[in-house]
């Protein structure tokens, strides 16, 4: 895990690890060398006009003072139909629906709600950074089991391993962000098989729920016995293209929601109303957008890891996400932090390392991600400048 520098006195002692995160980092370094951002996973275009156009309508209509606690009515409909429509889940909207401030206060709250001091969690390395953050915050600790490539499947040994008497909940985040893996049907009945033997809880992080190229997306709270456990959180951010715009939700059983809210209330307690209405109407919208977008994005990838392997690297072209991840070792690199500090000034790329969402740094230290979630002409660009790297010292 990467840590950046902060007065330790400053800091309570569950966040000392945390500070600046690796994506402000590299974000602020292509910002003050005109570098083409690679690194931090936002569009570089607008989504469709008409969900835009659906919030200057609610802005216009006067949407603009707190919505409900729960969130607006019609995008808790919304997000049940949704459920329903694409994994025949059936959600109350009214008692099973949570709207947040993003995944990533879906997330912080389901940790701060649901979690004691001293308990564990197991999650898979290499991890998105809020996903720890959250298990700091509420004074657990993590138990990782690594993913390892090309595929980045799990140690099913391994797994069962890291579940011990203090076990509390697994968070499984598919498709997965940072490595681009989609958990298939055999690695989520096994973790389902855990959670039911050993009595836990599964928070699922879903925002790229639309963006699986290879396989298909399969929700955990699908599976037998699951529906019941899981924190299932998606987002609008990565569906719609309007990632500023941090409307999020949770599904979940009623009690199960309703914990998650008791901590909500008292991060944001409200966000967002006129995006809401918004997102109301992305959600509904028909079937080719959601093909369209899915199509869109797998071209790119295409684009960029064939760019990416023509420039030297060793590339594990990810099944769904925005991000794909390179090995920098056949380009004569032996450290992606160390290369990615240095690549504006090399090609005038910035890219994230790897290695700051692992804890073991020798499994990351060698890996670097690059998001693809940008206009053709900008990942040819891109490519074209990462293949003056040639052979490194």
């Amino acid at each position: 895990m990467l840590v950046v520098a902060v007065p330790e006195r400053l800091l309570n002692e569950r966040l000392v690890e945390f500070g600046t995160t690796i994506f402000a980092e590299m974000s602020a370094l292509a910002m003050a060398t005109g570098a083409i951002n690679l690194g931090q996973g936002f569009p570089d275009t607008d989504g469709p006009q008409e969900v835009a156009d659906a919030a200057v309508a609610a802005i216009r209509a006067g949407h603009n003072q707190y919505p409900p606690g729960l969130g607006i009515a019609d995008l808790r409909r919304a997000v049940a139909e949704h459920q329903k429509r694409f994994y025949d889940l059936d959600f109350d909207p009214d008692t099973e629906v949570l709207v947040t401030a993003g995944a990533t206060e879906a997330i912080a709250a389901a940790m701060l709600s649901l979690l004691a001091p001293g308990d564990e969690v197991v999650l898979f390395e290499p991890y998105y950074d809020s996903h720890i953050a959250g298990i700091a915050m509420a004074g657990a600790q993590r138990r990782l089991v690594t993913l390892r490539p090309p595929r980045y499947r799990f140690d099913p040994d391994e797994l069962a391993a890291a579940i011990g008497s203090r076990t509390r909940m697994i968070v499984v985040n598919s498709p997965h962000n940072p490595t681009g893996k989609v958990f298939d049907r055999s690695e989520l009945e096994l973790i389902a098989e855990l959670c039911r033997r050993h009595d836990l809880l599964a928070v699922t992080d879903e925002v790229y729920e639309h963006l699986a190229y290879d396989g298909e997306h399969i929700p955990l709270a699908t599976l037998p016995g699951m529906r019941e456990r899981t924190i299932s959180v998606s987002s609008a951010g990565k569906t719609f293209s309007f990632t500023g715009w941090k409307i999020g939700w949770v599904c979940a059983a009623p009690e199960l929601r309703d914990a998650v809210t008791a901590a909500k209330q008292f991060l944001t307690f409200v966000n967002g109303a006129p995006f809401q209405h918004a997102v109301a109407v992305g959600l509904r919208l028909g079937d080719d957008y959601f093909a369209g977008l899915r199509a869109g994005l797998m071209a790119r990838r295409n684009q960029l890891t064939d760019g990416l392997a023509a420039a030297g690297f060793e590339v594990y072209r990810p099944a769904g996400t925005y991000f794909a991840t390179a090995d920098v070792r056949p380009l004569g690199f032996d450290d992606g932090m160390a290369l990615c500090r240095r690549l504006p000034e090399l090609c005038g790329v910035v890219a994230v390392p790897s290695v700051a969402f692992y804890d073991d740094e020798d499994e990351g230290r060698h890996l670097v991600r690059f998001a693809f979630c940008k206009r053709p002409e900008v990942l040819d660009e891109a490519a074209e400048r990462l293949a003056r790297l040639g052979v490194g010292p």
